[in-house]
């Protein structure tokens, strides 16, 4: 028997798993939860507790290797945000998140200063205004690039254990700012947006070693291993695709992935003009995929109501949106109006009319046209991924917490006419424990990984209507 630790941080919470391997079976087990919310400071900017999370991290590793004897840790977490230190260890500047409003008009300047087209023939990824690439150009103007490297938040993370700085690959490539071809940063592009050079750090690729724990006793010596640090690109090693050149996959929480696994980049005009992106993943795989708003505008909508005294739960939310089965209002779940937190029941209701469609009146009728308006941008994406691949795609892999949800699984079986897999929810931390796996030689390969979990997990299907 083999143990594990994954470190896990999403968007809005996070946990610490053992992972263990036993007889040709994977199981894991959840060590660990806490939340995580953006707080403001004194200036009103939005930024990650970063000490808050160290804190619940290292309660988690105590924890789990209290239990368990430990092979490696590994780590997963959103991405695009980042973490600036100087070269002694400390922060030079507030731990801000992509969803702080310093970007606002940044990615415009950019584009016209620069040109679309040069920027995404050279990275191939999505236009996000929040991306790294922007965050780090307002950051250049606020004068916090004069020294320093930043770490993406896992690499961080790795730093904090190891005291070793380097990107690992498929969490940088999210960045704006790395080619997908060399695997390496694009120097070219990095010069031409006038970012200094000396901020950007070495790279790595998953199933590589980055070191040991030295500073936490219970744990010092483990081996700290790098997996696809992108929790997407761990979601994705973690999907369950039996026949990757047909099948497609949605990770589906508070963002929505919807995409498929290529071998090599496809940064077409075409591509350029569906905004698709192309993030690298585990064993040279890249992920072509669009992000999709996904979970988040419900996760407000629920915050909303709690705040004015109509506290739901996500559960009671779903079976009131069942019942309306007359929903005639689609929205664009990706509009930049969502980006923002709060006031979710106003731009829904704002955009409704705005189109001349229905104003959604109460909370199943406005979670319902949430759940429609996703799996109709699914369906949008798919057919775009089809056009760019030249590919038909036969199945739908649905992971992460969204795949528990039997409504939204069924209504994008229906919009898409594609029979959909669903589970497992904690693909994010199976990918991450396999990754770990494969390092310690005992698991083959991604597609040994899969087989496991698939023989491991019970999935539900979904068939179109």
């Amino acid at each position: 028997m083999s143990h594990f630790a994954a470190i896990d941080l999403g968007a809005s919470s996070g946990r610490v798993a053992v992972g263990s391997l036993t007889d040709g079976t994977l199981s894991f087990e959840i060590i660990h939860r806490f939340g995580n919310e953006p707080i403001r400071n004194a200036q009103g900017s939005l930024l990650w507790n970063w000490e808050m999370l160290k804190a619940e991290i290292k309660t988690g590793l105590k924890a789990a290797a209290a239990k368990y004897e430990l092979k490696s840790v590994a780590v997963d977490t959103w991405a695009i945000d980042y973490i600036l230190y100087s070269d002694s260890g400390g922060v030079l500047a507030p731990t801000y998140s992509y969803r702080d409003d310093r970007t606002d008009a940044v990615m415009e300047i950019a584009l016209d200063t620069y040109g679309k087209d040069a920027i995404y023939s050279a990275t191939g990824i999505q236009f996000l205004p929040f991306n790294t690439v922007y965050q780090l150009l307002a950051a250049r103007d606020a004068g916090e690039l004069n020294s320093g490297k930043f770490l993406m938040i896992p690499d961080a993370i790795n730093y904090e254990l190891t005291g070793i700085s380097s990107n690992e690959i498929t969490n940088a490539s999210t960045t704006q700012l790395l080619n997908p071809n060399s695997r390496d940063w694009d120097w070219k592009l990095i010069e031409s947006l006038n970012i200094p050079h000396a901020v950007f750090p070495k790279l790595h690729e998953p199933n590589t070693l980055v070191g040991k724990v030295r500073n936490l006793p219970e744990l010092n010596g483990v081996d700290v291993v790098a997996v696809g640090s992108h929790d997407t690109a761990s979601a994705v090693a973690g999907a369950p695709l039996e026949n990757p050149e047909s099948d497609v996959y949605i990770s589906s929480g508070t963002w929505s992935l919807v995409g498929c696994e290529i071998n090599e980049p496809i940064t077409s005009a075409e591509a350029m003009a569906f905004n698709l992106t192309n993030e690298l993943g585990v064993e040279g795989k890249v992920r072509l995929l669009k992000n999709v708003a996904g979970m988040w505008i419900i996760s407000e909508l629920i915050r909303e109501w709690a705040a004015s005294g109509e506290s739901i739960s996500a559960a009671e939310l779903v079976e009131l949106a069942r019942s309306e089965t007359q929903n005639k209002t689609i929205i664009d779940p990706n509009d930049p109006l969502f980006i923002h937190p709060g006031n979710m029941v106003e731009r829904i209701c704002y955009l409704a009319e705005k189109h001349g469609q229905p104003i959604p009146v109460g909370k199943g009728a406005i979670a319902r046209c949430v759940y429609e308006s996703l799996a109709n941008s699914y369906a949008q994406v798919i057919a775009q991924l089809e056009s760019v691949t030249k590919k038909k795609f036969n199945k739908i892999y649905v992971v992460g917490g969204g795949s528990a949800n039997d409504l939204l699984n069924q209504l994008t079986a229906d919009a898409t006419q594609l029979p959909i897999s669903a589970g497992p929810v904690e693909a994010t931390l199976l990918g991450n424990v396999g990754v770990q796996a494969i390092h310690a030689g005992e698991i083959a390969d991604l597609k040994a990984l899969r087989q496991l979990i698939r023989a491991s997990f019970e999935l539900k299907s979904f068939l179109p209507a």
